[in-house]
């Protein structure tokens, strides 16, 4: 099962619909989606506006893999359970956010190999149709490691050592 999240901030109607298409044109029959407050009707996958957090988390654990927007908690949860995430982070410049900090999200959890991302429609389509030769993800501690921690500092800009 693929699970979809935009989260609840916005719309992002351009992922929902380019997965929408895509499970139409593939008849993928196993696709569900959190669509947040969308204007787009899904005609080829399931879809609710909004999940309670225990069905957001009991679909992250049954999912195969995980897409979404560059959020962190979408990032974390599937990291932390160990699930595939390909995200496609909302863009500024086309008016799904105030600014692009979700890109730069996902550029820096790219560079860590945790996560796939896909900038536009073509490389999401591109990533879901190479499902078949990804493999299973690391799963997360409930801890983070000072790597990350360390990781993290230095992307906000605090860069204090890890203690």
């Amino acid at each position: 099962m693929i699970f979809v999240t935009v989260g609840t901030q916005g719309q992002f109607d351009r992922l929902v619909r380019t997965v929408d298409q895509w499970a139409g044109l593939r008849g993928r029959a196993d696709v569900f989606a959190q669509t947040g407050p969308s204007s787009y009707h899904a005609e080829h996958i399931h879809a609710e506006p909004f999940i309670d957090p225990t069905e957001f988390r009991r679909r992250v654990e049954a999912a195969s893999l995980v897409v979404g927007h560059a959020g962190m908690g979408s990032i974390i949860t599937a990291l932390e359970l160990g699930k595939k995430i390909l995200v496609m982070p909302r863009r500024a410049d086309l008016g799904e956010h105030r600014n692009d900090h979700q890109v730069a999200t996902a550029k820096r959890f790219a560079e860590q190999g945790r996560i796939m991302v896909a900038l536009n429609e073509r490389e999401l389509v591109d990533s879901l149709d190479r499902l078949g030769i990804v493999g299973a993800a690391e799963r997360l501690g409930a801890q983070a490691s000072p790597h990350l921690i360390d990781t993290i500092r230095t992307f906000i800009g605090t860069e204090q050592p890890h203690a």
